[in-house]
């Protein structure tokens, strides 16, 4: 066993394509709508904000996409990540489970994100433009453009949801390192942050708040583009690398997981691990693939299947996905990387049509799972992370309690090193849940488009 804790392949075996899961759906993604017409979007709508070649990637029906060799050259200095059995977690849980993990918080930025950022990077940089705008919630996606930015010579703008700038100081300066100017969201720099804060000056801020301010700076300059870390096709497309390598693997270890699970935000991680599981289970095998998320932002668990704006100013397109309404505003929770209203129309999708499966936790719960899988397997985990332990460790004691074995995949997504403020609250009791209560919810549904 002790010989099989680490799995990995080799550079020659690390994928040389990205797997697009839109080929294989057996029902249809519902087409993106323009904001002002409500008419389907054409890549002529996307252009002043997204390079070609990612607008091709984002309707593409083709099921492989190779990935440059810059990009993957580049890759090379963390991938193929490993993939480690949790020998000692198991014996902790006493579980008959057999438990791995795909361990992306071994990249330079500590998270899954640099898989996309330097593919968005690059393709821009192709383009011709200079500079990217974007938002970050617990501050991984801006550390990780921030990076890529610096590698391919463009300049990098973060606007950074407020109460993650203030919990993670480390995060924005990670950013500066590489580069970044990181501004916290809501901000005077745009009309949508200035109205915002017209109405609540001491406003927490969201994601949906900083995707606005980063869209309307990328709309208003010639030599910038907007770069999105999850929700849309091209990006979850760019992470199946993980899914694709964890894959391999198990393979490599004469494995093959029952359930795969990965915690889910705005989709990029989870879909970047289940989607090439998914891809199987379509052709018949027997895998489920499990979404989970916080209580405090339950989009999938507790929002509807509707279109609704990605952002609170309605600049981008209207997209057909679980929402909770993108005035929603969610709890200050320290698992900033995952209080988005929406999620990705492809996850959302796959769920509304049953071939996925979604749970929600309180975030204590979350946190003593991760300090369990500290003691026992010596990684910190991401405060989004521990919401996949969590679901990991649920199925190993479901096992337990059947006294049948099962083999659990999840994704630790991201090391929580840079983290460690909200674990000193947990550990010194200050750490509540904050459940999303009906009321919220109902609230922020009022505000979906009438389409």
């Amino acid at each position: 066993m002790q010989k099989e804790r680490k799995i990995f392949l080799s550079e020659s075996e690390m994928p040389e394509a990205w797997y697009n899961i839109q080929a294989d759906l057996p029902e249809p993604l519902d087409p993106a709508l323009h904001p002002g017409t409500l008419q389907p979007i054409g890549p002529q709508d996307l252009a002043p904000i997204f390079p070609m070649e990612l607008i091709k990637q984002e309707v593409s029906q083709e099921r492989w996409i190779g990935i440059p060799e810059e990009v993957r050259d580049k890759y090379l200095s963390w991938r193929p990540s490993p993939l480690i059995r949790a020998v000692e977690l198991e014996k902790a849980l006493d579980t008959p489970a057999k438990i791995y993990y795909k361990y992306e918080g071994a990249s330079p930025v500590g998270s899954h994100k640099l898989n996309t950022a330097l593919a968005q990077a690059y393709y821009n940089k192709q383009a011709g433009i200079k500079r990217l705008a974007t938002e970050t919630g617990a501050g991984q996606w801006g550390s990780a453009l921030s990076m890529a930015c610096s590698f391919f010579g463009l300049e990098c703008m973060v606007y950074m949801v407020k109460v993650s700038y203030q919990q993670k100081p480390y995060r924005r300066s990670f950013m500066e390192v590489f580069g970044g100017s990181v501004i916290p969201s809501p901000s005077e720099m745009t009309a949508s942050g200035r109205a915002v804060l017209a109405q609540h000056p001491d406003s927490n801020g969201s994601l949906a708040i900083a995707i606005s301010e980063a869209v309307e700076d990328a709309a208003a300059r010639s030599d910038t583009n907007y770069a999105l870390g999850s929700v849309l096709n091209h990006v979850l497309l760019h992470q199946t690398v993980i899914g694709l390598e964890a894959r391999a693997q198990l393979e490599k270890a004469g494995d093959y997981p029952d359930v795969v699970v990965a915690c889910n935000g705005g989709g990029s991680n989870f879909g970047g691990m289940a989607f090439p599981f998914v891809a199987d289970r379509f052709q018949g095998k027997k895998v489920r693939a499990v979404a989970v998320e916080p209580s405090a932002c339950p989009t999938l668990t507790r929002g509807v299947f509707a279109y609704d704006f990605g952002d609170l100013a309605k600049l981008t397109p209207i997209m057909k996905m679980y929402t909770l309404g993108h005035e929603f505003m969610p709890a200050g929770i320290h698992a900033g990387g995952l209080r988005y209203h929406g999620d990705s129309p492809l996850v959302s999708a796959l769920y509304h049509h049953k071939h996925i499966e979604a749970r929600s936790y309180n975030q204590r719960e979350c946190f003593e799972s991760a300090i369990l899988f500290a003691r026992t397997e010596g990684i910190v985990p991401a405060p989004e992370s521990s919401h996949a332990i969590k679901g990991a460790i649920d199925e190993a004691l479901a096992a337990r309690e059947e006294g049948k074995s099962r083999t659990i995949l999840f994704t630790l997504s991201g090391n929580g090193y840079l983290d460690l403020a909200a674990y000193d609250n947990y550990l010194a009791g200050k750490l509540v849940d904050v459940p999303c209560p009906q009321s919220e919810l109902t609230e922020g549904l009022q505000c979906l488009p009438k389409v």
